[in-house]
């Protein structure tokens, strides 16, 4: 793996946590304002930097799907964990295990190691 495919798959990772919390708060104050509070209303805060982080999640999924030539099936399911609320850990330990095993099998071909 590349240095830039790298950087792209952890500006993912880096933008998934955020974004998966802030969709779970987003969905928690929105209950509470239509069940509990009505005076409640935090949307005109919240709902701004959940959008942005949304965003930025998918120019940097774009980026990620591009770089590292995922199959349609891998990045649509990546893409769909976002519109979920707390997809984003998902995502993140997805891709912190495929950047594990990434490093695992470049340390294995510099010691030369190959599998059967």
């Amino acid at each position: 793996m590349d240095l830039k495919t790298a950087s792209a798959i952890r500006r993912l990772r880096l933008i998934s946590v955020p974004e998966g919390a802030s969709w779970i708060i987003l969905a928690t104050c929105t209950v509470i304002k239509y069940t509990v509070a009505s005076g409640f209303d935090v949307a005109p805060v919240l709902g701004p930097i959940h959008g942005v982080l949304f965003i930025l999640y998918v120019i940097f999924w774009a980026d990620a799907w591009n770089r590292t030539k995922w199959a349609k099936g891998k990045a649509a399911l990546y893409f769909a964990y976002s519109v979920i609320p707390g997809g984003g850990f998902i995502i993140e330990r997805a891709l912190r295990r495929e950047a594990e095993d990434a490093v695992i099998a470049s340390r294995a071909r510099q010691e030369g190691i190959v599998n059967a």
